[in-house]
């Protein structure tokens, strides 16, 4: 599944290309993908200007200048594809613009989906109303973690994939910062000393943002709206490393909990 720096990835792959555009066609070309398209997307968007473009988690955002915003989510298979000589089959989304350029979601799986709502009324939007902070955004903090996870006994790992803790993290980059971070994966989050947590948000940020500027991770179907693969996967130093030696001399380990694999060195990440 596309991650926050897939995400992010996307929409800045986008906004070239929609900011500041009048949209001249908006057409759904299905009624549904994960669930229903918005029946008045199309009346609502086609001739409004795109005024700015974000992401909250991992979730793409779309402002236009009617006060509304279309959200986005990737799901496990979907990707713009922009300026396509020709539609084809999964595009379910079509977008032209004054400049004529054109843009199609396709998404093979229909696990994503498409939502409008008024920009006013984002913090109010069900799936964004108990998420954290963004892990990039200044309110993740050492001082915020060491509160949030005090007295839980759960494993640090599914902390930092809970959306209420931390917004849009996922398994691949968590596994990687906590290696960073030199802090086992089971370690029970609220006995982590707040020096520790300094070099975890440290950590997640760098992991992040080495993601961003490398375009993601090529893990199955991900590509940037520009078509080009991520690269971040040839810097793993843990994930999908099962048996590899660690920087450190140690030998990466894998274990699957839920259907989830977690990697991790034994020998640096021991507390």
């Amino acid at each position: 599944m596309p991650e926050l720096p897939e995400v992010e990835t996307t929409v800045r792959g986008l906004t070239p290309v929609l900011g500041n555009q009048r949209l001249t066609l908006v057409e759904p070309r299905r009624a549904d993908l994960r669930k229903a398209i918005p029946v008045d997307l199309r009346q609502r968007m086609q001739g409004a200007t795109v005024t700015s473009l974000g992401r909250r988690a991992k979730y793409g955002l779309i402002d236009t200048d009617r006060g509304d915003t279309m959200i986005f989510h990737l799901g496990m298979s979907g990707r713009w594809r922009v300026d396509p000589g020709e539609l084809i089959a999964h595009d379910h989304l079509v977008i032209e613009t004054a400049a004529g350029r054109r843009l199609a979601l396709n998404d093979p799986r229909r696990f994503g989906f498409l939502d409008l709502v008024p920009t006013d009324a984002l913090a109010t939007y069900p799936p964004f109303m108990a998420m954290g902070p963004e892990p990039l955004g200044a309110d993740l903090t050492a001082e915020y973690l060491l509160g949030a996870l005090a007295g839980r006994a759960a494993p640090i790992k599914a902390m930092l994939l809970d959306q209420r803790i931390v917004a849009g993290l996922g398994n691949i980059y968590v596994c990687e910062a906590l290696h960073i971070a030199r802090i086992a994966p089971s370690r029970a989050a609220g006995r982590i000393a707040l020096y520790r947590l300094e070099r975890l948000v440290d950590a997640i940020r760098t992991v992040l943002l080495s993601a961003i500027e490398a375009g993601g991770s090529t893990l199955r179907d991900f590509a940037a709206p520009d078509g080009e693969l991520g690269y971040f996967s040839k810097q793993f130093l843990v994930y999908g490393r099962e048996g590899q030696p660690c920087a450190c001399g140690g030998v990466v380990k894998r274990r699957v909990e839920a259907g989830r694999s977690t990697f991790w060195c034994p020998r640096c990440q021991r507390g």
